[in-house]
């Protein structure tokens, strides 16, 4: 048994690996609302907290098991054994816009990979990677009467968007027990990647017309900093209820801006460009700064050991304060919130499998950062999961499980001519609770 849990290790270590370096140089969404700010911003959740709606701020051990929650480090003093967490994911996305046929695009990157390691009885470090933001977008924008605006005028202009890349979060944490009930934490992370923005403006029906390109990228690399404390009360004997704060720094990252205008011709039957006839601009800043928003979470949760566990969060992110190289992004202030729970029939059943199972359900709403014709970006979805337990070595000191969870939601609208996002979202993960380190006695 140990061998093929081994293998599925290794082998979802190794997709990851590969996942990541492929977001480096490839979009890994699909969502034009990705075009602003610094993309799709992604929630960095295991699947066993996204499953329960995305709440994580107030959560720590999870049924016994351990859990790496990046999102508030001071979960990382309830981590007693060394704990490997890897996963992957997918999402298909179905855009919409009234009186345009619909498009439906699938992606695959990594979800997670961290490891936590017990220090002392109560303290534990942790370290890992997972995505930070995805950009990924290619949309056409025409408009007819090109010039003069009159209805006999046939001449037309494409506007051309598309965008590339994503960031990625490298970190590495501690956390601790004060006392009796209160639980500090926090991460040095570096965040890391290249974000690259076309927009084309292009007149088709205009012969020998010269075409305007206008090319903006990021190669971004910096430090943030994470920080958060719980609060954890007994009740009574396997009735927990924990309280949680957790936030992101408002950092400077530091990021290589580049500002290229040109202009090119087009054979539009072949879809053939020429080499850029003129650039009219061409800026490279290698000292420029991205300054991220301080971000806040709040969280509370009730759990019952082997039985259930349920909770909430609420977030804010001050991302109306967010530059690149200087310029305001011109965003809003996101809020989120979170709600969401799992129940175990009977942790314990050694003959009815499906009684050991983790069942997981949640909800969660967000007015995201992207404000456009004056109507709020907003999304909205229904989460699900499982957690399948497998059995535990011969010695009861490494324990295994399987997490999925599933994502059905919506983002944007078709009113004011925008486009409306079906997304469907999955994770899958593989949880390792192994005691290592254990000194020997021989008698």
């Amino acid at each position: 048994m140990i061998k093929y849990i081994r293998f599925i290790v290794l082998f979802l270590v190794a997709v990851s690996a590969s996942a990541v370096v492929m977001a480096q140089s490839t979009a890994t969404t699909s969502s034009p609302y990705s075009r602003y700010g610094l993309g799709s911003l992604a929630d960095g959740l295991l699947p066993q907290t996204a499953a329960m709606g995305g709440i994580s701020t107030a959560i720590n051990r999870i049924n016994g098991y351990n859990n790496i929650n990046s999102q508030n480090p001071a979960s990382y003093s309830f981590i007693n054994f060394t704990t490997i967490d890897v996963g992957v994911y997918s999402s298909f996305v179905t855009l919409k816009q009234t009186g345009s046929e619909s498009q439906s695009n699938g992606n695959f990157r990594l979800s997670h990979i961290a490891f936590g390691i017990p220090v002392t009885k109560s303290s534990a470090l942790s370290f890992g990677l997972q995505p930070y933001s995805e950009m990924g977008y290619n949309f056409v924008q025409t408009k007819s009467n090109y010039g003069t605006s009159l209805p006999s005028d046939t001449n037309a202009i494409n506007n051309i968007y598309n965008g590339d890349g994503g960031l990625s979060k490298a970190y590495l944490g501690y956390g601790f027990t004060l006392g009796k009930h209160i639980h500090l934490g926090g991460n040095v992370s570096y965040i890391f990647g290249n974000l690259q923005q076309y927009r084309s403006v292009e007149t088709p029906t205009l012969y020998g017309a010269l075409n305007t390109r206008l090319e903006e990228s990021n190669q971004v690399g910096g430090v943030n900093y994470d920080f958060g404390t719980q609060f954890s009360f007994d009740l009574k004997e396997g009735d927990h209820l924990t309280f949680g704060y957790s936030g992101s720094a408002s950092t400077n990252l530091n990021t290589k801006n580049k500002f290229v205008a040109s202009q090119y011709q087009k054979n539009f039957t072949t879809g053939d460009e020429s080499t850029a006839a003129d650039t009219i601009v061409n800026n490279v800043s290698s000292n420029g700064k991205i300054k991220l928003p301080l971000i806040n979470h709040f969280g509370i949760s009730f759990q019952r050991d082997s039985k259930f566990l349920i909770g909430a969060d609420y977030s804010i992110g001050n991302w109306s304060q967010l530059s690149i190289a200087g310029v305001n992004q011109g965003l809003q202030n996101t809020q989120t919130f979170n709600v969401g729970g799992q129940i175990t029939p009977n942790a314990n059943q050694l003959h009815n499998y499906f009684a050991a199972i983790d069942y997981r359900l949640g909800f969660n709403y967000e007015k995201t950062y992207v404000n456009v014709s004056n109507t709020n970006i907003n999304q909205k979805a229904v989460t699900f999961g499982f957690g399948f337990p497998l059995a535990p070595n011969q010695n009861g000191l490494s324990f295994y499980k399987i997490n999925f969870s599933a994502e059905i939601g919506q983002r944007g609208t078709l009113a004011n001519s925008l486009i409306q996002e079906k997304f469907y979202n999955f994770r899958l993960g593989f949880t390792l609770n192994d005691k290592w380190f254990r000194k020997y006695k021989f008698d």
